[in-house]
């Protein structure tokens, strides 16, 4: 034991304390003011085209984390040129580090998620709540305030593109017969998804980011509830008078999830509060607490396989069920339906690596390009400048709410990205003030948010840009009134 503890105080501690002089020498150094630069002009020229590329993915096809990470990987060679022109080599690549830390939180934590969302939606949950929906005989109205809590609720935990696109496929099966409802159901579902996700850490990459900082503790996130409520009752209580007063026919179908459903879900719920503790009470990253919940899952899903085989086995014994006056005939029936039952739920085994190699690796990888690609931004000074001009010459809630406004034309994500980076000295009220207005901005336009793009794409024709449009004045009572909810609850914030 001596001779490894020696053998690691010899091999490592002079490279530890090397690094430690080295960020230390590069904390004291200034980073060089390219704001006025060659580098500093390309940098935002080439970021602007990048995010337009982006923006247009539904036009030009071009998934949008391939401009991304290529104007990421631009900008920073255009800041390490300068540096290694200027004798600094070693600042830029520190700096350049320091943005791929705060990525990497980042990406374990929504790879654990999505991973987990895998995971249900294999074994059914989402569509058993679906058919649950469809064979209830709801009225429009009802289905319109029904789909809307449930957005409301599961974008909480899930991320809003995921929580639409479920809720969206309810719609269209319900709503077949009446494109009025399906349009105005859809809009209510891109303002419920955005309302929930902005009062959750887990709900929605602003919180998440905003958590992560450290700039909101866990708890307080929660004082976001009322308002958030408030931003999606509101445009959906006028919306509501124009639904149609039918009732759609039922669709009489049952679908019972598959074995480990609802274990998985409660190993999810556990790994949300293992990622809390983690932060709460060890002060450790909450992408570590997810990463140990994600162990949970794997240690399930090596469960699920090795019983794989027994669960199979078991449709035989299911023929005891069947009542002894049938016939022989109708006998065989049964059995070759319950078999063909079992073998459809049971005849792939559960495999968690095959959950993470279907995550949505283009998201991923945008958000790398975005991170890596504001941080050049910042390291080059452009949001200090920024920063300056938005919450030095403005007032702070002024500043918060157009943050707001402009999440509906940027992704919500680089704008709360971009706040950070700024660290403004503003409240904790303030704080809570932007996460909520970058959550729900987005909802003004149907291009704001991955849950409108999702939905624009999933019914077409019946949710566009434009019937979006028309409902955006009523949107916008509900993102003034949440504002104004905010102030009234949350004062001690400020």
């Amino acid at each position: 034991m001596q001779i490894v503890l020696m053998l690691i105080s010899v091999f490592f501690i002079p490279s530890l304390a090397l690094a430690s002089e080295q960020i230390n020498s590069v904390d004291q150094a200034q980073p060089l003011d390219l704001t006025n630069h060659w580098a500093g002009y390309t940098a935002l020229i080439v970021f602007a085209l990048a995010y337009i590329l982006a923006m247009t993915e539904e036009v030009t096809e071009l998934k949008k984390s391939k401009p991304m990470v290529f104007a990421a990987s631009l900008i920073w060679i255009l800041i390490a040129i300068v540096y290694v022109n200027g004798g600094m080599p070693e600042q830029a690549g520190l700096a350049f580090r320091s943005s791929l830390e705060g990525y990497a939180e980042l990406f374990l934590f929504i790879m654990v998620s999505m991973t987990y969302l895998n995971a249900m939606e294999d074994r059914g949950v989402f569509n058993s709540l679906r058919i649950w929906l469809l064979s209830k005989n709801f009225s429009y109205r009802q289905l319109f305030w029904i789909t809307g809590f449930q957005s409301f609720f599961i974008s909480s935990g899930c991320n809003n593109l995921t929580t639409a696109l479920l809720m969206g496929s309810v719609i269209l099966a319900m709503g077949k017969d009446s494109p009025r409802f399906v349009t105005l159901s859809c809009i209510n579902v891109v303002v419920a998804s955005n309302a929930g996700g902005s009062f959750s850490p887990f709900g929605d990459i602003t919180t998440l980011l905003v958590w992560q900082k450290g700039v909101v503790p866990f708890t307080d996130f929660f004082a976001l509830l009322l308002p958030a409520i408030v931003n999606f009752v509101i445009p959906a209580a006028i919306m509501n008078f124009f639904i149609p007063k039918e009732r759609p026919a039922a669709v009489l179908e049952a679908q019972a999830m598959q074995r480990g459903g609802l274990t998985i879900i409660f190993l999810f719920i556990l790994t949300i509060i293992t990622s809390a503790c983690f932060e709460n009470y060890l002060k450790l990253p909450p992408a570590a607490g997810m990463m140990l919940g994600l162990t949970y899952l794997k240690f399930f899903s090596f469960y699920l396989q090795k019983t794989h085989a027994a669960s199979s086995n078991a449709a035989s014994t299911d023929l005891t069920d069947i009542d002894a006056n049938y016939s022989y005939s109708e006998k065989l029936a049964f059995e070759s339906d319950l078999v063909s039952d079992k073998k459809s739920a049971n005849d792939q085994p559960f495999d968690i690596f095959q959950k993470v190699a279907n995550l949505e690796w283009d998201t991923l990888l945008f958000f790398y390009g975005v991170m890596v690609a504001v941080g050049g931004l910042n390291f080059i000074g452009y949001l200090v400048v920024a920063s300056h001009h938005l919450y030095g010459s403005i007032d702070p809630t002024l500043a918060n709410i157009l943050v707001g406004v402009a999440s509906a034309f940027v992704d919500n994500g680089t704008i709360m990205l971009s706040v950070l980076t700024m660290a403004p000295e503003i409240s904790q009220g303030q704080w809570l003030l932007v996460t909520l207005t970058a959550g729900v901005g987005g909802s003004l336009l149907a291009v704001g948010s991955a849950a409108g793009v999702g939905l624009m794409g999933q019914a077409k024709g019946l949710y566009t840009f434009t019937s979006h449009l028309k409902w955006t004045p009523v949107i916008a009572l509900g993102y003034a009134g949440s504002i104004l909810v905010h102030f009234l609850i949350n004062a001690r914030y400020f």
